[in-house]
């Protein structure tokens, strides 16, 4: 199920939107030059694309201030020839990173929120998360395939993702097709596809392909009753060290209301089910009229056992503007200073809630055979 189109949070605003300006004063530059703000990030192009949105918004937020992108390698690009799902790194893109960040290398680091571990090492927290863009997963087709719809493919046609979660789904809805992992970034992705004929498609983030300019390479959009989509996909993350409040104060004016609660509900959700890429969760979210919608799914590895339930609640609740010993309550590792707290808690809570229903109906034991499985193969 899910539910109809978008509406903003109210009190969700921020510096830049809406929302009280705070100063800057330690980055503020103090005569010729000052010193930047130093962002980290992947190599990757598509990384860097998305680092340099994110400081472009900072920069009109922000025009005196200088920033300088700091870009590094991760364990997650630089091991190519394994599944995501079977290397048993929590932090495969993140780590070096917030190494970085925590040697005060850099002063906060740009993510995509579906590559952040639930649970934040000490000392970090997700300043802002923001507006995202579209969650759903995308087809792209070999070129002799072009036109053509997953249903519309020959039998025994190859399907290329790296997800377990896109597999387990869509094994089920296209029993006909055949799914076989596919690693590398967007760019050798998309090279492998079209110059070899070992994939007839391929399974990418919609947000990815428009992010890097290449709409027209998508043949198809997954709709949730296809294929629901990876909790915080679509969102950009930016971390930073929980007790740094200039930059914390800084970067806040950044968060998007709906896609903060949307994210703290999926977060709240898969941390509850202690999922992660090694088993495939699956959720879908909507904010209607101030009620927040989360549908979350569980699945064996072929698809063949699932449970997928879907709950609501309100979060119509008015920003408080009080600053005191609450002020910075992270919510699944996320600190949304220009959000509602009680929103937030009902987000949480919305996303627990969840996940206790489907533990109770036996998510645990389909959680455990798909990783054991995962683990064997």
């Amino acid at each position: 199920m899910a539910a109809p189109g978008p509406a903003a949070v109210s009190g969700a605003a921020g510096p830049g939107r809406g929302g009280p300006e705070r100063p800057l004063t330690r980055l503020l530059p103090q005569g010729a030059g000052g010193r930047a703000v130093r962002v980290g990030t992947r190599r990757s192009q598509l990384a860097r694309i998305q680092t340099d949105s994110v400081v472009e918004m900072l920069r009109e937020l922000y025009p005196d201030l200088h920033y300088e992108i700091v870009a590094m390698s991760t364990t997650g690009d630089k091991i190519l020839d394994t599944a995501l799902s079977k290397i048993g790194e929590k932090s495969l893109f993140t780590k070096e990173l917030e190494n970085a960040l925590e040697r005060n290398e850099v002063d906060l680091v740009v993510h995509s929120l579906k590559d952040l571990p639930t649970s934040l090492p000490p000392g970090f927290t997700i300043g802002a998360i923001c507006k995202r863009e579209n969650p759903h997963d995308a087809v792209v087709f070999h070129p002799k395939n072009s036109g053509k719809m997953l249903s519309l493919l020959p039998e025994k046609s190859v399907i290329g993702t790296s997800s377990l979660r896109r597999a387990a789904q869509l094994k089920k809805k296209f029993p006909q097709l055949e799914f076989r992992d596919i690693r590398g970034n967007l760019n050798t992705r998309l090279k492998k596809l079209d110059e070899k004929e070992d994939f007839s498609a391929i399974i990418l983030a919609a947000a990815g392909l428009k992010r890097m300019g290449w709409e027209n390479r998508i043949g198809q959009i997954l709709s949730p009753e296809d294929c629901l989509y990876a909790v915080g996909q679509g969102a950009l993350a930016v971390e930073v060290r929980a007790k740094d409040q200039e930059i914390l104060n800084m970067v806040s004016a950044l968060h998007d209301g709906e896609t903060v609660l949307c994210c703290i509900a999926e977060r709240a959700f898969m941390k509850h089910l202690e999922g992660g890429c090694s088993v495939p969760v699956a959720v879908s979210s909507m904010l209607k009229d101030g009620q927040l919608y989360l549908t979350g799914a569980v699945y064996s590895l072929d698809g063949s056992d699932s449970l997928k339930e879907t709950m609501q609640t309100s979060v119509n609740y008015p920003q408080q503007n009080e600053d005191g010993p609450n002020d910075d309550v992270q919510h699944v590792g996320i600190t949304a200073k220009t959000v509602p707290c009680q929103a937030q808690q009902a987000a949480e809570n919305l996303g627990a809630e969840l996940a206790s229903l489907l533990l109770s109906k036996g998510a645990k034991h389909i959680l455990s055979v798909a990783r054991q499985l995962n683990d064997a193969c």
